[in-house]
C-alpha cells in the first residue's frame, strides 16, 4: 500500500474515531446527575497529542467522564493558540516554527466536549507583564535562562502569586531538553530563540492558569505527567495555592495509565512491608519474566527489540580472556526520569566518565558498554542528539583493550551479559530492576524508580560509587543480600499489575505508536460502580486513595 493511501485511510480512521469520541461526550452530559457532588475537578492537557488521541489525552478524557458520571463536576483548561512554541511542536515542526496550532485545537474541541472548557488564548503582546518579562530574558545567555527566576531574585514587588520569585527556568528546563534531545545545551543564538519562548510561553500559562483556578473553586488538579513545561506550570501554581495535583502517565502493560499524587515520573508507590507474593502470583511474575528476558515487551506502543540475539563468538572469546565481566548500561539523556535520577552524578555523562576512570584503573576485568536501544529510533523524531555512541568516540576507550561498546541499533541481549556478569552497573536504567531480579548485584549511579526499595547498591555521592565499584571488582565474591532479590520480586509485581491501570476495555492502538482508537462501548461502562479501573481512578482523585488496581482484577499476562 502506497504512503499517500496509507495517510488517507488513517485520516478516514481518525474522524471516524473523533465521531465516537463526540457521541461518547453526548451521552456523558445526558447521563450526568443533575445533582453534582463537591467542587470541581480541573484537567490540565497541553502536552499530550497534536492531531489524534493519544494514550495519555484518552486517559485523562475518559477518567473525566467518569468522574462526570459519578455526579462529580469537571472543568478543563486547554491551549488555543497561546503558546508562541510548544514541546510538541518543536519535534514536529523545528524550533523556529510555529507549532501546527490548526491541528491541536480541532483535536481539543473533540477531546474535551463532555464539559465546560477554558481556552488559553494568546497573550496580549502590549501588557506591561509581557514586555516586562520581554526585556529581562533579552540578551540572557542560556545557562543564565536555566536559573531564571521572574520576577529577579531581588524584586522592587513582589509578584502576586507569591512571595518568592517564579522558578520558570526551573520548570521550563527538562522540556528544552526533551525537545532538543539533549542534555548539555548549546548557548546559540537558536537555542537562546527558543528557550526565550518557552520561558515567555511558560509566564503566559502561569497567569492564566492563576486567573481560571481564581474563578473556579477547585477540588483538585489533574495533569499529564508534571514536567512538560506547560503541565510543570499549572502543577506548580496548584501547589502554591495548596491544590492537590494528580499526575498520569503511560504504564508498564499495553493500554495502561499510573496515576499518581506525586510526581508520577519519579514513579512514587507504598508497598506494604508486610507484602510477599503468593505462589500464584511468584508463578505469573515467573511467566512475565520469562517472556521479557527473550525480549517479548513493549512500551507506550513501542517495541525496544525488533530481534534479540545472543552473544556472538568474538565477544564471549574475549570475555574468556578476563578474570570478570561488568555490563555497564546507559540510558536516554533526555528522558524524563532523568530529572529525578541525577542525585548522585551531576548527569550521565559525568557517570560514565568516572565508569571509564575505573575501567582503565581495572584491566583484569571486561567492561561491557551497552547503549540504550532507545536513543536510535528508526523513523522516529525522538532520536538522541547527545548520545553514548558520542561520548564513547571522544572517551578514547576504543583502543582500551578492556572495553566494549555496543551501540543502540545492535541487538545483543542485555540479559546474556547480565548472567555471565560479577556484577551489573547502571545508571537508572530498568534492566538494573531486572538484573537484581536475576540473582546478580547491581550497582546504580542515579535514582531510579526501584531505588525506593532495597534491592540494588545506590551510593550517596561519587566517592562512594567509585569505591564500592572497586570493593566489587577487588571481592572474592559481591554481596547481593537475599532482601534485595525479595524487595525486586515485590516492586516488579507492584509495577506489572498493581499501579498499572488497565483502559483496554476502552481502547484499542492505532498503528502511530502511542495513539490509540476508542473501542465501541456505552457511556454506562465508564462508571466507576462498573468500571474496576474508573473505580480507582475516582476514589483516588476524589477521596485521595491509592491508585492500586485491586488484587486478582487482573488475569495473567
Amino acid at each position: 500500500m502506497s504512503s499517500s493511501i496509507q495517510r488517507a485511510r488513517q485520516a478516514l480512521l481518525r474522524r471516524a474515531n473523533d465521531r465516537r469520541i463526540l457521541a461518547l461526550a453526548r451521552q456523558v452530559r445526558a447521563k450526568a446527575p443533575d445533582e453534582v457532588r463537591g467542587r470541581p475537578v480541573v484537567f490540565f492537557n497541553a502536552s499530550t497529542r497534536l492531531g489524534g488521541v493519544s494514550l495519555n489525552a484518552a486517559f485523562a478524557t475518559l477518567s473525566a467522564m467518569a468522574l462526570q458520571l459519578y455526579g462529580t463536576p469537571v472543568r478543563y483548561f486547554a491551549c488555543r493558540r497561546g503558546m508562541s512554541r510548544c514541546t510538541l511542536g518543536v519535534v514536529v515542526n523545528g524550533p523556529d516554527q510555529p507549532p501546527p496550532c490548526r491541528t491541536c485545537v480541532a483535536q481539543a474541541e473533540v477531546l474535551f466536549a463532555n464539559a465546560p472548557l477554558h481556552w488559553l488564548d494568546p497573550p496580549d503582546p502590549h501588557a506591561p507583564a509581557q514586555r516586562e518579562l520581554q526585556n529581562e530574558l533579552e540578551g540572557l545567555s542560556v545557562p543564565e535562562m536555566e536559573t531564571f527566576t521572574y520576577p529577579p531574585v531581588t524584586p522592587s514587588l513582589p509578584h502576586p502569586l507569591t512571595s518568592s520569585p517564579i522558578p520558570l527556568g526551573e520548570l521550563t528546563l527538562p522540556s528544552l531538553r526533551w525537545t532538543l534531545r539533549v542534555h548539555h545545551l548549546q548557548d546559540d543564538a537558536a537555542t537562546r530563540r527558543l528557550f526565550r519562548a518557552f520561558l515567555a510561553s511558560a509566564f503566559h500559562v502561569l497567569t492564566e492558569f492563576e486567573a481560571f483556578l481564581e474563578t473556579v473553586e477547585a477540588r483538585c488538579v489533574v495533569v499529564f505527567n508534571g514536567i512538560a513545561f506547560p503541565e510543570a506550570v499549572a502543577r506548580w501554581v496548584a501547589l502554591q495555592r495548596g491544590l492537590p495535583v494528580i499526575t498520569h502517565e503511560v504504564a508498564h502493560q499495553p493500554l495502561t495509565a499510573f496515576f499518581s499524587h506525586g510526581q508520577v515520573t519519579a514513579y512514587p508507590v507504598e508497598i506494604p512491608p508486610d507484602f510477599d507474593l503468593s505462589p500464584e502470583q511468584n508463578a505469573r511474575l515467573d511467566a512475565y519474566l520469562s517472556r521479557r528476558f527473550q525480549g517479548d515487551f513493549s512500551m507506550a506502543g513501542l517495541k525496544f527489540w525488533p530481534e534479540m540475539k545472543g552473544l556472538d563468538a568474538g565477544l564471549r572469546e574475549k570475555m574468556d580472556a578476563f578474570e570478570a565481566l561488568v555490563p555497564v548500561f546507559s540510558n536516554v539523556i533526555f528522558d524524563t526520569a532523568q530529572v529525578h535520577a541525577n542525585v548522585v552524578f551531576e548527569h550521565m555523562f559525568a557517570w560514565l566518565d568516572q565508569v571509564a576512570g575505573i575501567a582503565r584503573a581495572h584491566p583484569q576485568a571486561l567492561f561491557v558498554l551497552r547503549a540504550h536501544p532507545d536513543e536510535l529510533r528508526p523513523g522516529s523524531r525522538k532520536q538522541a542528539r547527545e548520545t553514548v555512541a558520542s561520548w564513547f568516540a571522544r572517551s578514547g576507550l576504543d583502543s582500551v583493550e578492556n572495553v566494549v561498546f555496543i551501540p543502540p541499533d545492535e541487538y545483543v541481549s542485555s540479559y546474556a551479559l547480565i548472567r555471565e556478569a560479577r556484577f551489573v552497573m547502571v545508571y537508572n536504567s530498568t534492566i538494573g530492576l531486572e538484573a537484581a531480579l536475576m540473582g546478580v548485584p547491581v550497582l546504580n549511579g542515579g535514582r531510579a524508580r526501584y531505588t525506593q526499595v532495597e534491592c540494588v547498591h545506590l551510593p550517596a555521592d561519587p566517592d562512594a560509587h567509585r569505591r564500592l565499584a572497586e570493593g566489587f571488582l577487588n571481592a572474592d565474591k559481591v554481596p547481593f543480600p537475599p532482601h534485595f532479590l525479595r524487595n525486586a520480586r515485590r516492586f516488579m509485581f507492584y509495577q506489572l499489575w498493581r499501579t498499572p491501570l488497565p483502559f483496554e476495555a476502552f481502547l484499542e492502538p492505532q498503528s502511530t505508536r502511542g495513539y490509540v482508537f476508542l473501542k465501541d462501548f456505552a457511556a454506562d461502562d465508564l462508571h466507576p460502580d462498573r468500571s474496576a479501573t474508573m473505580k480507582v481512578i475516582a476514589d483516588g482523585i476524589l477521596q485521595g486513595q491509592p491508585f492500586l488496581m485491586p488484587e486478582g482484577d487482573w488475569e495473567v499476562r
